[in-house]
């Protein structure tokens, strides 16, 4: 990754606090879609930009359905981020997947109902790919970082997202067991939907904080658990982060950048002058 590229980062506040960022500034940044949740902390890393944004604002201010998902994307977008990464928390669904492990999933179910799913819609209707969320490159790479800091990460596996904020009943943790989900979170829909269409290479690094509430002989998920794992898993994020801008390229074999190629059903004269002008970020290439 050179200069012209910026990574973004996606996660708790905690990760600010990054030993190894040079050149800080704090950039406020208004949207058409309102305010992201947080400034953004941008700045260089071995020479190469990257910008952290606080996905439930400073302080942990946001419930998982109170972030405005679309302007933490656009705005990110808008200062030249074209790679996401995503860090979160989450819980197993599967013996496999122990509590204090990272998994970088594949495949995502949505089952959030509240939230604004897309930029589009106004007198602009687009139809984007989601067969394959996550772009597999950047998961690849980010795979690799981690494996670098010797934590014990898994590739691929389905995080199936809820509204929340409460934690699961036994009821349901089972029945997302049974449909063969493998970890289970509260953010990560719409937000990787939104990168798609905003031609935004996406990746979730998830760290397992427990076994949600399913597993016998195990403790229930709380905040405490929850906690305690991330502010131990903060120095691994940090140094994954910085494993994966040392080896992080431009030249890449997806499709990512160019995810609204043919998916822009309006017919350009008929989108309304402010949808256009709300839109001219993500679309200016196609109009």
């Amino acid at each position: 990754m050179n200069n012209s590229h910026c990574l973004g980062i996606i996660g708790g506040s905690g990760l600010y606090d990054f030993p190894a960022l040079e050149n800080k500034k704090t950039l406020s940044i208004d949207t058409p879609f309102g305010s992201p949740s947080s400034p953004i902390i941008s700045g260089q890393i071995c020479g190469h930009k990257i910008a952290f944004l606080a996905r439930h604002g400073i302080g942990h201010v946001f419930t998982p359905s109170e972030v405005n998902y679309r302007a933490n994307i656009y705005a990110l977008k808008s200062i030249g981020v074209n790679r996401i990464v995503s860090i979160s928390a989450c819980g197993s669904l599967r013996e496999d997947l122990a509590p204090g492990q990272i998994i970088i999933p594949d495949q995502i179910f949505d089952f959030t109902h509240k939230r604004e799913r897309t930029f589009f819609g106004n007198g602009a209707v687009v139809h984007v790919s989601s067969a394959n969320p996550f772009c597999p490159d950047l998961s690849n790479q980010v795979f690799r970082a981690v494996e670098e800091t010797g934590a014990c990460v898994t590739k691929g596996g389905t995080y199936i997202t809820i509204e929340g904020p409460r934690f699961s009943t036994i009821a349901e943790s089972e029945l997302y067991r049974k449909l063969g989900m493998s970890v289970i979170g509260m953010t990560a829909c719409p937000e990787v939907f939104l990168a798609r269409e905003a031609e935004m290479c996406y990746s979730t690094m998830a760290h397992i904080t427990d076994f949600d509430v399913w597993h016998s002989s195990e403790e229930s998920v709380s905040v405490e658990k929850v906690i305690k794992i991330l502010q131990a898993n903060t120095e691994t994020a940090q140094t994954s982060i910085q494993n994966l801008i040392e080896q992080i390229n431009e030249t890449h074999s997806c499709k990512c950048e160019n995810a609204l190629k043919d998916a822009l059903m309006t017919k350009k004269e008929l989108i309304p002058l402010k949808t256009k002008e709300n839109l001219h970020l993500i679309l200016k290439k196609y109009l």
